[in-house]
């Protein structure tokens, strides 16, 4: 580990700061869970907001505004708020779909990120009975709690055909341009499961799955999520391999596997193109 600088010497206080902001956050939501009078709106996306959404996020704000007045925020509902090198990002229920009909695959994501690195990271999933963290440096873990945790490893791995590989909506690929790519990746590994969201990335984590990947994401997505795979010796990057949660979408493995499947995922470049039509007109000859 990098000599410790300044601003990542309170990393203790501060992932015990997420772990009390995610006990609110699990207070809230379970009490919001499956109730008859659970209130959703559409975005302008049209994507799904529940009031438990902004309840969890008004909440962290309103805690963070005290215990961390100077240091900034951003959340996929609220505007974005101070500036400086240390920034909050929150997803306040990260599987609102799935929240909204009563599935319990959701889960609240909190993260520190010091000049846009992530340093701490806490995915709690309260209807699951999980929680996951990591600070940098610290290693990653899960568990109900702090006082009870169990470390996470990512998998040995090494072949695509051995490989579990998990994602969440097979349209985004699609509409990415990069389905067949995807396809072709599916068809490669021994076993594919589409288990969504935050939970791909934290089976990777513990090494249930040894990839999972979704083309189109927000930081609020991925910021929490990629220290805990990356402190559980993973890899977290986009597309053309730059490490951490800022591309635009999460390209998630053991590490052993990523070069092979972001080369899968790419699409082929100019060159390759006028290879594969040369290939065709000498087939055709």
């Amino acid at each position: 580990m990098p000599p410790e600088s300044p601003l990542h010497r309170n990393l203790t206080d501060d992932l015990r700061l997420a772990h009390l902001l995610a006990d609110d956050a699990d207070s809230i939501t379970m009490s919001r869970f499956k109730a008859l009078d659970l209130r959703v709106t559409a975005k302008p996306d049209l994507s799904p907001v529940s009031d438990a959404d902004t309840a969890v996020e008004e909440a962290i704000r309103r805690t963070l505004g005290k215990a961390r007045p100077r240091d900034a925020v951003h959340g996929e509902e609220m505007a974005d708020t101070g500036w400086g090198p240390r920034r909050w990002v929150v997803d306040p229920i990260d599987g609102t779909k799935n929240y909204v009909r009563g599935v319990p695959v959701w889960a609240t994501l909190i993260s520190l990120l010091v000049n846009d690195e992530p340093v701490v990271g806490v995915v709690s999933a309260p209807a699951l009975g999980r929680r996951w963290w990591a600070s940098l440096g610290g290693g990653a873990y899960a568990g109900k709690s702090l006082m009870n945790p169990s470390p996470c490893r990512v998998s040995q791995v090494a072949d695509l055909a051995d490989a579990s590989l998990s994602y969440a909506e097979l349209g985004e690929w699609v509409a990415s341009g990069q389905g067949q790519g995807f396809v072709d990746l599916l068809r490669s590994c021994w076993r594919t499961r589409a288990y969504g969201d935050f939970w791909s990335y934290m089976l990777l984590a513990e090494g249930a799955v040894d990839i999972a990947c979704e083309p189109e994401l927000e930081l609020h997505d991925m910021a929490a999520c990629a220290i805990v795979v990356t402190e559980a010796g993973g890899r977290f990057t986009d597309l053309d391999g730059r490490p951490g949660p800022h591309g635009a979408g999460a390209y998630a493995t053991n590490g052993l596997l990523h070069d092979t499947v972001l080369a899968h995922l790419r699409p082929p470049g100019p060159e390759e193109d006028e290879d594969e039509e040369l290939g065709d007109d000498q087939v055709a000859g």
